[in-house]
């Protein structure tokens, strides 16, 4: 079997859901995989330049990422035009390297399978894809409101692109069961919640190893979906605390914080694995709006893999775990005073940590998937080596 992989993030940088998946995909199938580096989909901005900068500290450069023997890499280039009626055709020559790769990837015959396309960000290089190549099986991925990111012409044009592809692609599969942009497809929707890389993840800390001073923690993005007002809030209910913020600033706070607001610069993910270990809450203060209506936070996986209690705004898929085991949401009404000494106070044992890290790993939540891709490869009858040498190639750019 082959994959063809759309990425809404480059392969060099850390790994998150694509990553995950198509690791999952060729362990699972014995899979080569194509995997498609994104391009720009919307107009630039100003902003852009900055957040260009951080993601290329973030970022491993390309030339010096190792690629597993069963990865191909292609990085399609583009004009920025994307939205602007027209932009296929001007991009065609550009994407024809690219095109060309992708015939040439699915030309090679496999005998564990035919190759699927898998889109994981919309584009008008992965639509012209699917039409060239209808014959294939394929699935949409949605795994954000990707559409909620832009405003104004860009949000139209990727709106758009969603709703072709939706309409082509044979399975849509949902990271959040909040999300309602595809009730018209129920027949091709599966839910695909997220999860976290448990077999990576640094062992817990003990409880007896805590700080005098408790600090509530946030380890990610800070974009305009980030309530600075939230955090605000409770760090002026408890001066005492330290909120410790680590990741790269994209949107800054709309007023002085508080002295015991702590920002720290983005990291690498091993080391933000390790940061999160001197947390005692972990803190998701998202803002409730379009956007983030249909996001299942990475991190609250992360946060509870590691044991600890989760103190988030009631958005997206937290709004549905308000009974769920360490989990505390607040809003504008909540006394928060009381609610971070009962988030403080909650303990999670090492056997309820390690039945949530089996629960909720990656491998763990993507075999909802393996009927809609067909056989595992320990399913399949065994074949010689020397028809397998004959017969299934792997590829590597």
């Amino acid at each position: 079997m082959r994959l063809v992989y759309f990425s809404p993030v480059p392969w060099a940088s850390f790994a998150q859901r694509p990553h995950q998946f198509v690791r999952w995909f060729h362990t699972s199938f014995n899979a080569s995989v194509l995997w498609i580096d994104p391009y720009p989909t919307r107009l630039p901005n100003i902003a852009d330049m900055r957040r260009f900068a951080l993601q290329k500290e973030a970022s491993t450069p390309a030339q010096e990422v190792a690629l597993p023997n069963w990865l191909e890499l292609a990085t399609p280039r583009a004009l920025p035009l994307e939205p602007i009626p027209g932009s296929g055709l001007l991009n065609h020559g550009l994407w024809r390297a690219t095109l060309e790769q992708v015939d040439r990837f699915v030309a090679v015959r496999s005998i564990r399978g035919q190759t699927h396309i898998v889109i994981g960000k919309p584009s008008k290089l992965a639509l012209q894809v699917l039409q060239q190549h209808p014959q294939l099986p394929s699935m949409y991925d949605a795994m954000d409101d990707f559409p909620a990111f832009y405003q104004g012409i860009s949000r139209l044009s990727m709106q758009n692109a969603e709703r072709q592809i939706a309409a082509k692609v044979q399975h849509i599969s949902l990271s959040s069961s909040s999300s309602r942009r595809f009730d018209q497809y129920t027949s091709k929707l599966s839910v695909v919640l997220n999860a976290c890389a448990s077999d990576r993840l640094p062992a817990p800390q003990l409880q007896s190893f805590k700080q005098t001073i408790p600090v509530l923690g946030y380890v990610g993005t800070i974009g305009h979906w980030f309530d600075w007002e939230a955090v605000i809030k409770i760090a002026l209910s408890r001066p005492q605390f330290c909120l410790r913020l680590i990741g790269p600033v994209f949107t800054p706070p709309p007023r002085s914080l508080p002295a015991n607001i702590q920002l720290l610069p983005a990291c690498q993910h091993e080391d933000a694995m390790l940061a999160m270990r001197q947390f005692d809450v972990g803190l998701i203060p998202f803002k409730s709006n379009l956007l983030t209506a249909s996001v299942d936070p990475i991190k609250y996986y992360e946060y509870r893999a590691l044991g600890l209690p989760v103190l988030s705004t009631n958005f997206g898929e937290m709004a549905l775990r308000g009974k769920s085991d360490g989990v505390f949401l607040f809003d504008e009404h909540s006394h928060l005073p009381s609610l971070l000494d009962t988030s403080l106070a909650h303990y999670t044992s090492m056997s309820e940590i390690q039945s949530f890290r089996q629960q909720h790993s990656w491998d763990a939540r993507f075999a909802c998937l393996e009927s809609t891709f067909g056989s595992r490869t320990s399913d399949i009858p065994n074949k010689t080596p020397q028809r397998l040498a004959g017969t299934y190639q792997l590829q590597r750019a």
